[in-house]
């Protein structure tokens, strides 16, 4: 995973100098996708059409856990009231054991700030729903 991230690192900095904030938060996103097939795939879908063990992760920046109709959630993060903001899945995404004892999902944690930034980068760029109702 290591080279992976050096190669997405590589290619940010070797961005000409002129590239536009638009063009810099692309190539985060490209990256995060990436890594998302690298990392989370093999549990998560990115929407509700692809093959899961796991909700799928479409929208999920805003949208309250443990919400997501027509899962089995672990009772710890359907009574959590937490919502999906970028603080929240970055801390879920280093230690989701320790930030919510008693889910249900494994996974060793990514604890790479860098990779976290681009994931999260993905997830925002897949979040184009307002969540806020769902949030509450």
């Amino acid at each position: 995973m290591y080279r992976l991230v050096l190669t997405l690192t590589a290619s940010l900095c070797a961005l000409p100098a002129f590239a536009s904030e638009t063009t810099f938060e692309q190539v985060k996103i490209d990256a995060g996708a990436t890594l998302f097939e690298t990392e989370c795939r093999r549990c998560h879908a990115v929407d509700a059409t692809g093959d899961s063990y796991s909700p799928p992760l479409e929208n999920i920046v805003g949208r309250g856990a443990g919400t997501y109709e027509d899962y089995d959630y672990s009772i710890a993060l359907e009574a959590s009231g937490i919502v999906w903001t970028e603080a929240a899945l970055r801390a879920w995404i280093e230690d989701n054991a320790g930030f919510m004892p008693g889910t249900k999902m494994r996974h060793v944690g990514i604890s790479d700030r860098t990779v976290q930034d681009f994931i999260l980068s993905y997830l925002v760029s897949i979040s184009t729903q307002d969540n806020s109702a769902i949030a509450e």
